[in-house]
């Protein structure tokens, strides 16, 4: 049986496509974008995360860790995160008493999330919602997930997918006639730039997109707007022209925040984004979202 690794499951969300909808976060990236509020995301495997805010100090990590991932520094345990994930006994989480050691990421089947996404289906039907799986890249488990998409499709739930766009083809010509909305990210037009902030290049992501949008996909384009990255004019430039080449009426803009950037630091992940030191403010913002409307995009901020 496949399993879906999946690290949160949201209910009641208003931003992940139309209605009133679920949203299940799938584990496991292709990308390695600097700015990701989801580090978390990043790898398949559940992942150990540490809150300095929630530890006593009382040590009992690391008197039960027989891997010798902990050291004491100055009576507070530091954790060797690299041997952590080879760990699969994860004895320091059973003997922390006060919840500041945790697992990121828990397997389910296609019939455990089904039994949990139907329960709000009087929500879905009520508000024209449904389900959404985000990640990470939902679509790195497109084999585990085709069942699971079948059963929402039977049930009458819609779906969407949030998807960055680079993984197998295959996987979205297998996928595409169960899902009723792809919500498409969008970063980076020019293929050098999008290499060397994401860590791949963007053409099998075009390639894709141009796919699935001549199949008569329903798209949303989904952009984040990244201080100095990708806000800069010539990127938003190329974006609307894609969209409008490809007749994508949609698009979200996403505005960079910091909030997941304390992650970095409770799962052992170094953060790479330099912020530039640049000051955007509302007027900046509008002028982006006018670009797209004056092209007959519908946009608006999530």
């Amino acid at each position: 049986m496949n399993l879906l690794s999946v690290f949160n499951i949201q209910h009641y969300c208003v931003h992940d496509g139309p209605g009133i909808r679920t949203t299940v976060f799938l584990k496991g990236c292709p990308l390695a974008c600097q700015w990701c509020c989801n580090p978390e995301s990043q790898d398949a495997t559940p992942l150990l995360r540490y809150s300095n805010i929630r530890c006593k100090h009382c040590l009992n990590c690391f008197q039960s860790c027989d891997k010798h991932a902990v050291t004491v520094i100055e009576n507070s345990p530091v954790f060797n995160f690299k041997i952590c994930r080879s760990c699969s006994h994860k004895k320091c989480i059973d003997t922390c008493y006060h919840d500041a050691l945790s697992l990121t990421g828990k397997h389910y089947s296609a019939e455990q999330l089904f039994d949990i996404i139907v329960k709000d289906k009087e929500f879905y039907d009520n508000s024209g919602g449904g389900v959404t799986f985000s990640g990470g890249e939902p679509l790195m488990q497109a084999s585990a997930l085709f069942p699971l998409l079948k059963m929402c499709r039977d049930a009458g739930i819609y779906t969407a997918v949030e998807t960055c766009g680079y993984v197998n083809t295959h996987s979205f010509l297998e996928i595409a006639p169960l899902i009723d909305y792809f919500l498409f990210d969008l970063k980076i037009v020019n293929s050098e730039r999008h290499r060397l902030y994401t860590g791949k290049s963007n053409d099998l992501i075009i390639s894709n997109l141009k796919y699935i949008a001549e199949s008569g996909s329903n798209i949303i384009a989904r952009i984040p707007l990244i201080v100095g990255v990708t806000d800069i004019p010539e990127n938003i430039s190329q974006i609307v022209d894609l969209c409008t080449s490809l007749h994508i009426s949609e698009a979200n803009l996403a505005i960079y925040h910091k909030l997941g950037v304390q992650k970095y630091s409770d799962y052992g992940i170094p953060y790479l984004f330099d912020e530039q030191n640049i000051v955007r403010d509302n007027t900046f913002y509008e002028s982006i979202r006018d670009q797209f409307l004056i092209a007959g995009i519908s946009c608006d901020f999530l």
